[in-house]
C-alpha cells in the first residue's frame, strides 16, 4: 500500500486554519468512499518537518484520475507520496477554470470562508448520484441563501452552471457590480441575458441577473458556456424562479441567528430552524432525483437532530454516519458550525 500526505493550504482565518486538518481528514474520507472505490485507509495527522499533514494509504497507489479528483480537496495545498524519508510531489490537476480572485477578492463582514465554501460544495456533490462524474459533468448548483455569491463563484470556478437567490437587495447589487466588473476586467467572454426587475401580474417580485460565460475564446467558439443566474427575492419563493427537478446540488450556509431569512416573517431571520422548515421543502422540489442538498448552520442555536428532521420531512435521506459526522468546527466564540448533507432518492 502506497502512503501519501496532503499539505494543508494556509488560511487567512486563524480559527478556520486551526480546524482545517480535522476537516480535511473528514473530507478525504468522504472522497475515498464516494469516488476512490474505498481504497483510502489509515487517514491520520502527522507533522513532517514541523508542518502538519493529513496522511493516508491507498491500495494500489493513486492513478492520474485519482490525483485529479483529490486535487479539488478544499484545503489541499500540495500532495506528496512518501518514498522512504523523502516526499515525492504528486501533480495536481484542479478543475479551476478562472483566476482564484473570483472567490478570494471580495472581503466583507459575514463572508463565509472560501475554503469552507469549497468543502461544503465538495461534500454535497460527493453525496449525489453523480459523484463519479466530478471531473466531467456540468453540475447545476443553487445556493438559495447566496449573499454576495461565494458559492456561486466557486461553482463557476469548477465550470458548473451556477444559480443563487437572496432576499437582500444590497447584496444582490454588490454581487452584480462585482461579477460584471470582474468579467470585463479579466476580458472573459460573457453575454448578459437578463438584468433588472422580474414582474408577475404587473408587480415587481424580484430582480434577476442572468449571464452566459465562457472560460476562454476556444470554449466560446465551441459553445462551451456556463449559465449564471442570480435572483434577489425571498428564498421561500425559490420555486417561482427555478423549475422543479432542475438542479443537481443545493448548497446553503443557513443563518447563524441574525442574518438571512425572510421579509415575510421576521422570525425566519432569527431562527434557522424556522427558516429550514419554511424553505427546505421548496429547495427539495428543485432537486433532480439523485441530487443532494448540503447545509451548514450554527449548532449553538439549532441542534443537529432537529435540523436533520427538516431534511427528512422533505423526503431527503440524510447521510449521518462516519466522516459525515466529522465536519463540525468553531467559527468564533458564538458560532460552532456543522454540516448536514442529504440525497434525494431516485
Amino acid at each position: 500500500m502506497e502512503r501519501y500526505g496532503v499539505l494543508i493550504l494556509p488560511s487567512g482565518n486563524r480559527v478556520y486554519s486551526g480546524a482545517a486538518v480535522e476537516l480535511t481528514r473528514a473530507e478525504l474520507e468522504i472522497f475515498g468512499a464516494a469516488v476512490l472505490d474505498g481504497r483510502i485507509s489509515g487517514v491520520e495527522t502527522a507533522t513532517v518537518g514541523g508542518v502538519p499533514y493529513v496522511t493516508f494509504g491507498v491500495d494500489g497507489g493513486l492513478s492520474e484520475r485519482d490525483a485529479a479528483l483529490l486535487g479539488n480537496l478544499s484545503s489541499a495545498y500540495a500532495l506528496f507520496e512518501f518514498a522512504g524519508d523523502l516526499l515525492r510531489p504528486v501533480p495536481l490537476a484542479r478543475l479551476d477554470r478562472y483566476d482564484d480572485d473570483l472567490v478570494t477578492i471580495l472581503k466583507y463582514p459575514g463572508k463565509t470562508n472560501e475554503q469552507f465554501t469549497k468543502l461544503l460544495l465538495n461534500v454535497t456533490l460527493l453525496a449525489s448520484a453523480w459523484a463519479g462524474e466530478l471531473l466531467t459533468r456540468r453540475f447545476r448548483v443553487l445556493d438559495p441563501l447566496c449573499g454576495r455569491g461565494t458559492t456561486v463563484n466557486q461553482a463557476m470556478m469548477y465550470g458548473f452552471d451556477a444559480a443563487g437567490l437572496d432576499r437582500d437587495a444590497k447584496d444582490f447589487e454588490a454581487y452584480q457590480a462585482f461579477l460584471t466588473t470582474w468579467l470585463k476586467r479579466k476580458r472573459i467572454k460573457h453575454r448578459v441575458l437578463e438584468s433588472g426587475p422580474v414582474r408577475r401580474e404587473r408587480k415587481v417580485v424580484g430582480r434577476r441577473l442572468r449571464l452566459e460565460v465562457a472560460a476562454s475564446r476556444e470554449a466560446h467558439k465551441a459553445g462551451d458556456v456556463q449559465a449564471v443566474d442570480v435572483v434577489s427575492a425571498d428564498t421561500t419563493r425559490a420555486g417561482e424562479f427555478f423549475r422543479p427537478a432542475s438542479v443537481d446540488l443545493v448548497v446553503a450556509d443557513a443563518p447563524y441567528g441574525v442574518q438571512h431569512g425572510s421579509r415575510t416573517a421576521d422570525v425566519l431571520a432569527r431562527d434557522p430552524l424556522a427558516l429550514l422548515g419554511a424553505a427546505v421543502p421548496g429547495w427539495a422540489r428543485l432537486l433532480r432525483p439523485g441530487g443532494a442538498l448540503g447545509i451548514s448552520w450554527n449548532t449553538n442555536v439549532a441542534g443537529r437532530e432537529a435540523a436533520a428532521r427538516h431534511l427528512t420531512d422533505a423526503g431527503l435521506v440524510v447521510l449521518d454516519e462516519g466522516p459525515w459526522r466529522g465536519l463540525a468546527h468553531p467559527v468564533d466564540q458564538a458560532i460552532v458550525r456543522d454540516v448536514l448533507v442529504a440525497r434525494k432518492p431516485g
